[in-house]
């Protein structure tokens, strides 16, 4: 997302991220930062800035220790493909868009100055939170409800949509298609979390032999499946996983590579063979007969270097949490709207919105 921070708007590139609450961006004095093109924001270049004490309703959700050491609220946020950040937490003024547009700034918006930021697989300047938590950017807007519509991840120039309130319902599909729901589940130990009630998954006409608890999100918080838009490749449960991949090499005719591996699989092309071979659609049933349908170029790609079919779907251990990334949910627009308790999608060529 692009984004300003401070006054005057300092200009910042951030991941949308639904599976986390706190927005975040560099912050000098950067003890260890991401390179980005825009100047590192500095609170004392803002006349808008304002440190969170330790000890406010605010500081809670992040840091809960002990404040006597402390008066200002530090935080490290940790994410689960190793990167991080960590700083100060203060509130500031963000503009959505164009920094020159002052009708989209939004006032005293709690955020993280990350002075410590790090992590191999981190490729932005910082977060914005869109879960269900107190600190998540949604739920300081006020708004209840939020879409997006993720255009083709190998095409960069194209620019995917970002819909807050009113503005998010979903307005443009597929001439043939029909908007599908799905209730957002909670979980008492992942409150900011977007579960949904996966029950099912075919390929092609065939609905796989998946048992039916395998997505199951279980009293303890164990299982489940999550909506995560700042993951790229989708994680289903190792029991689920290979029986997809088993049904995939079985439409391919080809042997899985790293038959033993969690990562996603990849299967050796034909010498012959430059592109991907017609695939059938994969189709996600999801609770309240919301089927999700996933074209071959949604889940699978063509890997030159290697000459090979790959799945960009990996697995997950046993009783873990499974994720729909964002990868899947290409040209879909996804509507979340928290205040009923629902997600909604439609397929959708989203470079057309």
């Amino acid at each position: 997302m692009e984004l300003a921070i401070g006054t005057p708007p300092v200009p910042f590139i951030a991941q949308a991220d639904t599976g986390s609450d706190l927005t975040w961006t560099q912050c000098q004095p950067c003890k260890l930062c991401f390179p980005q093109d825009t100047p590192i924001y500095d609170t004392a270049a803002s006349s808008s800035f304002s440190p969170v004490a330790c000890s406010s309703a605010t500081c809670l959700p992040i840091w809960s220790r002990n404040c006597s050491s402390a008066p200002v609220c530090r935080y490290r946020y940790a994410y689960g493909d190793g990167a991080y950040s960590t700083g100060n937490l203060g509130t500031e003024t963000i503009t959505f868009g164009s920094a020159s547009t002052s009708s989209s700034a939004h006032h005293g918006v709690a955020f993280g100055c990350g002075e410590d930021n790090g992590g191999a697989s981190y490729n932005s300047t910082g977060t914005v939170g869109l879960g269900r938590g107190t600190l998540s950017l949604v739920a300081q807007l006020g708004v209840g409800k939020f879409s997006y519509c993720l255009t083709d991840f190998f095409n960069s120039s194209l620019r995917s949509p970002f819909l807050f309130g009113t503005l998010s319902d979903i307005i443009a599909g597929d001439a043939d298609a029909q908007v599908q729901s799905t209730p957002l589940l909670q979980s008492p130990q992942n409150p900011s979390r977007y579960f949904v009630s996966l029950e099912g998954i075919s390929l092609g006409d065939a609905r796989l032999p998946i048992p039916n608890d395998t997505f199951a999100l279980r009293a303890d918080g164990t299982g489940g499946m999550i909506v995560d838009s700042g993951t790229i490749f989708t994680a289903l449960d190792e029991t689920a996983f290979r029986v997809v991949v088993s049904h995939v090499a079985d439409v391919l005719g080809q042997p899985v590579v790293n038959a033993t591996s969690l990562d996603s699989p990849c299967f050796p092309a034909p010498s012959d063979q430059w592109q991907l071979p017609a695939m059938p659609d994969m189709v996600l049933h999801f609770a309240g007969g919301a089927d999700m349908v996933l074209h071959r170029d949604n889940y699978m790609y063509f890997d030159e270097e290697d000459s090979s079919f790959c799945l960009t779907i990996g697995g997950t251990t046993p009783a873990s949490t499974s994720v729909l990334g964002n990868f899947q949910q290409q040209n879909i627009q996804m509507l979340f709207d928290i205040t009923v308790g629902q997600m909604s999608f439609m397929p959708t060529e989203c470079s057309k919105l």
